[in-house]
């Protein structure tokens, strides 16, 4: 039996450095409802607790600590949270690196609106749906023409967050509208709706839309400055058992092939939701090191102006819960003082990024930098600060050639000063010698 300690101990480790995933719902049903996508994130790996979310227990912090990686709301209707939960506190646990992913519906709530808000976005009005009177699902809409097709053209260009594009099938929509503040610069249109689309209430006669066409975002999301991800959708039926095993059928007569075919929601939202909890996409900076060329020491205390010098990094990115190298070409290197001096491509040979080129003339204090930032990565920065010093007074060549023409003037001086030494020495007065010949005469 002593091989159970060592089995019993694995597991408790890798249960302690499981992802926590705290799932809210309105209901508990949706266990029942949801049962594939919170399968298939319990199958990656995650501890999944689901409660529901006026508990008067929640918290994500204990003792100033994240209790929990990744929240994720699947309780559209909520009017206020319980426990210590609200939105400012949810915004609190994003500034402390923690991800999350909200999902709405037409019967949207103050506590979901309000979150949205905090984080830059706005869903329409309660009561009101994205319609859609050219890509709705025949088979499956009730007659208002709120359950939508989307085509994959409507998807971001970002393999890291929507998965492959060329692959996914057309997804079920159902739900309420998102809206984007304009100041927003870190949002990401993940799925937009199609130019015949707008946000009204079902039924009524649409007078005065204010939301309509691709402004209209279906989900939306941003990776905060702390690398934090936040995804809003405004459908939670998009998650749900019955799109995952429906057969789309569009009612668009440009678009036969996505009659009779299976739904994309799956993919597409397996891919957002792996997105969102870092799954994927995720960088790292594993070694970095420069020195001058020819040398494989350590770094030096400082270089000289001019020198030769190899810089070099090495990435690796997360891919399927390990880490491997990142096979990026387009990672730039800077060597900044106040201003970018050199920038260069770092050439990539599997993983390791590096660099050849020659410090400039000017000395000072210096940064190699290396800025990456791409959509549906995490922001890599890694900054190394170096010392340029001039050369020694014994580094210098013993005769510059831009400095031949003062060479030739001092000299031509030397050469003056001599001729007119001897001019003055040896020629005699000839004012003084006629002087000398009259008194003679007298």
């Amino acid at each position: 039996m002593s091989w159970l300690l060592p089995v019993a101990l694995a597991v408790l480790a890798s249960s302690c450095f499981a992802d926590r995933v705290l799932v809210l719902t309105e209901n508990l049903g949706i266990r029942d409802t949801h049962s594939i996508y919170l399968g298939s994130i319990k199958d990656r790996g995650h501890q999944v607790l689901v409660r529901t979310a006026d508990d008067a227990s929640l918290a994500l912090f204990k003792h100033g600590e994240l209790i929990y990686e990744h929240l994720i709301i699947l309780a559209p209707g909520v009017q206020a949270f319980g426990g210590s939960l609200s939105p400012k506190e949810i915004s609190k646990f994003v500034d402390a690196g923690g991800n999350v992913l909200v999902a709405g519906s037409s019967k949207i709530g103050e506590a979901i609106r309000d979150l949205a808000v905090e984080n830059g976005f706005e869903f329409d009005e309660s009561n009101t749906a994205v319609i859609d009177h050219f890509n709705f699902d025949s088979s499956l809409d009730t007659g208002d023409h709120t359950t939508i097709v989307v085509g994959k053209d409507q998807l971001i260009n970002a393999q890291l967050i929507v998965g492959d594009t060329t692959k996914i099938r057309p997804v079920l929509f159902k739900g309420v509208a998102l809206i984007k503040d304009p100041s927003n610069h870190l949002a990401l249109d993940i799925v937009t709706a199609a130019s015949t689309s707008y946000s009204h209430v079902p039924g009524q006669i649409a007078e005065n839309v204010a939301v309509a066409g691709k402004k209209t975002l279906l989900v939306a999301g941003l990776q905060a400055r702390n690398n934090a991800r936040i995804v809003f959708t405004g459908s939670v039926d998009m998650f749900s058992d019955a799109y995952f095993n429906a057969f789309a059928t569009s009612a668009n007569p440009a678009r036969t092939a996505e009659r009779g075919v299976a739904t994309g929601n799956a993919a597409l939202v397996s891919a957002i939701t792996q997105w969102v909890l870092k799954e994927n996409g995720v960088l790292r900076v594993k070694n970095v090191e420069h020195h001058r060329v020819g040398e494989s020491q350590p770094p030096p205390r400082e270089y000289t102006i001019m020198e030769d010098v190899e810089y070099a990094i090495e990435i690796e990115e997360l891919k399927n819960g390990k880490w491997v190298p990142f096979l990026g070409k387009d990672v730039q290197l800077e060597f900044v003082r106040i201003d970018p001096f050199v920038r260069t491509t770092l050439q990539n040979k599997n993983g390791r990024l590096s660099s050849q080129f020659k410090i400039p003339d000017v000395y000072g204090v210096y940064k190699f930098s290396v800025d990456y930032r791409r959509v549906g990565y995490t922001h890599l920065l890694d900054v190394r600060q170096m010392s340029v010093r001039p050369l020694w007074h014994t580094q210098y060549e013993r005769f510059i050639r831009s400095a031949y023409p003062y060479y030739a003037s001092s000299f031509s001086m030397m050469a003056g000063v001599v001729l007119f030494s001897i001019a003055f020495l040896y020629h005699k007065d000839s004012a003084k010698v006629s002087v000398e010949a009259a008194k003679k005469k007298h």
